[in-house]
Order: structure tokens, then C-alpha cells, then sequence
């Protein structure tokens, strides 16, 4: 660890310049961090004295490919982005553990023999640091206290994994602080998804936590959650002059528990009803040919939303192997096919509860109209999709956030029309970063 003022002096001289680029992948971005890191080292001295530090950063991410397909062992294309949570943090050596996030109270555990979930933590933060100890503690790695000042700017409910960034950040942390760096990303993954499951109390699968914790573009298969097979792909959309925007709706998710839940919860009544514990478990045929029986006992929307989940491995597998050959239109149309499935079939862009509002249908809607204006006065049509852009909806839907692939020279006509529907700043320009968990101080 470097004394905190070493680190401040190394922020001041601009020696973390270089390593910024490298981390967030973009110049501006790059800039800003300098201010930011020293706001949140004078943060943790205010509040926990001036004490030897380490920097830590867990990045949010972007789903590409495979809408709600990890739950039932699928396929997807996620990716880490260049918001990140980042957290400057110390020893403690009595067992405290101390965390201050910025704009939150303080949330203050002991270290113990059995750190069992608290009901009364459920759906809270110090049910996730709780989650992340216990995890490490089974697993044999050594936990200890800490003190931690957390600032992040993957926003909350924006559909970038705040929740992720956050267990990938504790456990990084406490790898970092306590194990040498030697709790690899991947187990660090599934610590945040048990924390997630066990002590947040949500029954999430493990995309979000393993596109945080690896970082970069990546191919995952959880066919055997236990060993999910990782394939990183090295694909430059800024040199292929495409840029990823994220435009967060800012629909209200009050409410929306059930409509999340009825999804993996009608994909795994269809799994039962064959006998089975999850789609990937039931082969297609078999699914196809169990169709009138299916509908007679389960209603048609399970059975449409199984069938998004067989359409959308393909679809991923489609993404991945057009990426590695660099075939930009066939990734796009496989995008947009992605989107229409998940309107169409998986039905969550809107809860059927509330028709009148229905912000990611709009979002999409804009999106198609802006592209192709934008592109039509370029004169670029009919030039295919690599000429246009796609948008799909992001994440688990019905209240949050689109993505888009918009031609860099449309970017801003695109930003300014989400902009002004959505509000300032609704339209984020992201990069994908090549790290997920890290110390930055190392």
C-alpha cells in the first residue's frame, strides 16, 4: 500500500495519466479521472484519517448479445464499459469493516465466524458486502476489515449493473487487501451472484456479475454454471467507425418485481414441465414437440418467451463468430433480430399492467426514425445496417434502458434527439474497457 498522500502527490504529477487511457479507453474520460481520484482520496481522509490506501475500480456493463438467457444457462455477448465504481481503501486490523459510498450512510459490519444472511438486509447494501464476506470466508480466502470511501458513475437502475460494479468492487477489495490479487475474476463473478441471490435476495443469473468482474468483450456459455466457458473477443468498434450509446429511459421500476421475476420464473415452468430445471437443460425437438400439450397446461406466453431463448443462443453464437471474422453487417442484423425477438416474444419492452407508459417502446421507436433520417441525409441508404445503426432494448427491460450501435457520424443528431425526448445527458457514449476488477495502485 502507498501512504495517501504518495498517492495524491502521484495524482497531482500526472503519473496515473497513461494508466487512466489505458483503463477507461477514451481521452476525455481519461482527463477527468485525475480530479476525481483526488476528490475521492480528500473523501476517505475526511472521513477515515490519513492512512496507507490502495485504489480499486469494478467497471458496469452492457449486454450485446442473449437477453434473459443466463438464468437458464444460455449464451450472451457482455462487455465492460468505461463507467466504473472505484473505492480508495485500508486495512483495519480489529475485524471493522466500514464502507462510505458517496451520497449514502455508512454501513459498519463486524468480521465473524459465521456471517449468516439478515433478513432485515434484504434488498440492501450491507446485505451485498455481507454476501461478498461470507462468500470469500467459505471459499478459503482470508477476510479482514477495511475502511472504504466507494464513488461511482454507473448509475443506479440505468441498466449498466450498478449492483455488479459494486460485489465486483468488494471483492476486488478484499482479493486485493487480504489475498495478494489472487481471487481470479471469475470466482469473484459468482461470489456477486451468490451475494445477489442468497443475502440481496434477487434471483439473478450470472451475466451481469462476469462481464464486471473479467471485463472486455466476451462470449460466455453457462451451460455448466459451476465452469462457465469464457471467450474474450478482440473487435474494434471505434476503428470500424461505430460508436455503443446507452440512452436510459428513466421510466419508474416501482413495481416492475413481478414482471422481472415472471420471466426466468415462466422460461423454468416450461423447463418442469419436461422435466427439466432450465431451458438448456431441454432440447429444442423436445420443446417443439411438446407444443400442444405445453399450451394446454402452461397458457402461450411461456412458450413464446422459451422460444426467444432458443432463437437468442443462436443469435449470440451468430454475434460472437461475425465479430471474429469482422463481419460488422451480420453482428448488426443479428442485433436488431435480437431486439425484435425480445419485443415480440419476450415480451419486456412494457408491463402489460400499464400500457400508458411505455418509455423503452418510444426510446426504440425514436431510434429507428433518428438512424435512418440521419443516415438518408448522409445519403448512405440503402447502404445495409452498417451504414444505418440498430437499437435493442438493454438489459432486463421494461423501464430502462435501449442500446445502440449509431455510425460514429450520426452520433450526435442521435444524442440530441434521445436528449430531447429523455432529458439531458439520457444518451451516454460509452467504450468497451479491456479490464474488469483491478487495483489501480498496483
Amino acid at each position: 500500500m502507498r501512504s495517501l498522500n504518495e498517492c495524491r502527490k502521484m495524482l497531482e504529477n500526472n503519473e496515473f495519466a497513461a494508466h487512466f487511457l489505458d483503463i477507461y479507453a477514451d481521452p476525455g474520460k481519461a482527463e477527468r479521472q485525475k480530479e476525481r481520484y483526488l476528490n475521492a482520496l480528500g473523501a476517505f481522509e475526511d472521513q477515515f484519517g490519513d492512512r496507507p490506501v490502495e485504489i480499486f475500480s469494478a467497471p458496469g456493463r452492457t449486454e450485446v448479445g442473449g437477453n434473459h438467457t443466463d438464468h437458464q444457462h444460455g449464451e450472451v455477448l457482455a462487455a465492460s464499459i468505461n463507467d466504473d465504481a472505484i473505492a480508495v481503501a485500508s486495512r483495519r486490523e480489529d475485524g471493522t469493516v466500514r464502507v462510505l459510498s458517496a451520497g449514502y450512510p455508512m454501513i459498519t459490519l463486524t468480521i465473524q465466524d459465521d456471517f449468516m444472511p439478515v433478513p432485515e438486509e434484504q434488498g440492501t447494501t450491507a446485505g451485498l458486502i455481507r454476501g461478498m464476506l461470507a462468500g470469500m470466508k467459505d471459499r478459503g480466502y482470508a477476510v479482514g476489515g477495511f475502511d472504504a470511501y466507494i464513488t461511482s458513475d454507473v448509475l443506479g437502475g440505468s441498466g449498466l449493473s450498478s449492483s455488479a460494479a459494486f460485489e465486483t468492487l468488494i471483492g476486488t477489495i478484499l482479493s486485493g487487501l487480504y489475498n495478494s490479487m489472487t481471487c481470479d475474476a471469475v470466482t469473484i463473478a459468482k461470489l456477486g451472484q451468490y451475494a445477489e441471490n442468497v443475502y440481496f435476495g434477487k434471483p439473478c443469473g450470472l451475466m451481469d456479475q462476469m462481464a464486471c468482474s473479467v471485463g472486455a468483450l466476451c462470449h460466455m456459455d453457462f451451460a455448466d454454471p459451476a465452469n462457465p466457458v469464457i471467450e474474450k473477443i478482440d473487435y474494434d468498434f471505434g476503428a470500424a467507425g461505430f460508436s455503443l450509446c446507452i440512452t436510459d429511459t428513466k421510466g419508474s421500476h416501482a413495481d416492475l418485481t413481478p414482471d422481472y421475476a415472471a420471466v426466468p420464473a415462466e422460461m423454468c415452468s416450461v423447463a418442469k414441465a419436461l422435466g427439466k430445471n432450465v431451458l438448456r437443460e431441454v432440447p429444442e425437438e423436445l420443446f417443439l414437440s411438446s407444443l400442444p400439450s405445453l399450451r394446454e397446461k402452461l397458457g402461450d406466453r411461456p412458450l413464446l418467451r422459451a422460444m426467444h431463448f432458443y432463437q437468442e443462443n443462436r443469435r449470440v453464437q451468430e454475434e460472437a463468430s461475425s465479430l471474429l471474422s469482422g463481419d460488422l453487417e451480420n453482428f448488426l442484423l443479428a442485433v436488431q433480430a435480437s431486439g425484435d425477438s425480445s419485443f415480440k416474444y419476450l415480451q419486456n419492452v412494457y408491463t402489460s399492467r400499464d400500457v400508458l407508459h411505455q418509455n423503452v417502446s418510444l426510446a426504440l421507436c425514436l431510434s429507428e426514425y433518428t438512424l435512418r433520417k440521419t443516415a438518408s441525409e448522409r445519403g448512405d441508404l440503402p447502404e445495409g445496417l452498417s451504414r444505418i445503426g440498430v437499437a435493442r432494448v438493454h438489459g432486463g427491460g421494461f423501464a430502462g434502458t435501449i442500446q445502440a450501435f449509431v455510425p460514429d457520424a450520426s452520433v450526435s443528431a442521435y444524442q440530441k434527439a434521445m436528449d430531447d425526448v429523455f432529458g439531458e445527458g439520457a444518451c451516454m457514449v460509452l467504450k468497451i474497457r479491456k479490464y474488469g476488477g483491478i487495483r489501480v495502485t498496483a
